[in-house]
């Protein structure tokens, strides 16, 4: 088995009921490409120049949170998980692309240990310094480069659970 350093981009799959790391080779899909180099911007917690790749009318939908970013504050994505998770990493699971329709679904994980406030609409969860390995479904469309929707579907209930919050969250929330 592969070494892997921290910041790697990789692939986790399911074989046997097992979970295996490998690098899967990008495919000839220019928008896979950059979808690609879009999780890399995310994973160097640049948030201007990952707000560089959407459209002008581009938005980030943070399903779970139930909020819609447009223009610069897409990037509050970004400075939220990498004030509550320094050490966030997310492993590429799969991609699924439709390049007539220039769509880009990628199943994922969030990979992290909560060291810092969590910021969410309904309030603010304090460090827990629990880990968490969080399944999640990201759907893109793409527009002449750049991303014009991104659709996150993080799976809320596993991440709370994970970082010991969801069993009292309203003893936990700070206002």
């Amino acid at each position: 088995m592969r070494a892997y350093q921290h910041g790697d981009i990789c692939m986790v799959r399911r074989i046997n009921n097992t979970r295996e790391k490998h690098m899967k080779t990008t495919s000839n899909s220019a928008n896979e490409k950059f979808i690609r180099s879009l999780y890399a911007v995310a994973e160097t917690k640049d948030s201007k120049a990952f707000t560089a790749m959407f459209t002008e009318d581009g938005y980030f939908y943070d399903v779970s949170a139930g909020v819609k970013y447009y223009g610069n504050d897409i990037g509050k994505t970004v400075d939220i998980y990498a004030t509550a998770f320094p050490d966030m990493h997310r492993e590429l699971i799969e991609f699924y692309v439709k390049d007539d329709e220039n769509l880009v679904v990628v199943e994922l994980t969030l990979n992290g240990t909560q060291n810092g406030p969590l910021e969410l609409p309904v309030g603010t969860i304090p460090p827990t310094g629990k880990a968490m390995v969080t399944p999640c479904c990201d759907v893109f469309h793409v527009e002449n480069g750049k991303v014009k929707s991104f659709h996150c579907y993080t799976a809320g209930t596993i991440m709370l659970g994970q970082l010991g919050v969801l069993g009292n969250l309203g003893a936990v929330l700070q206002h």
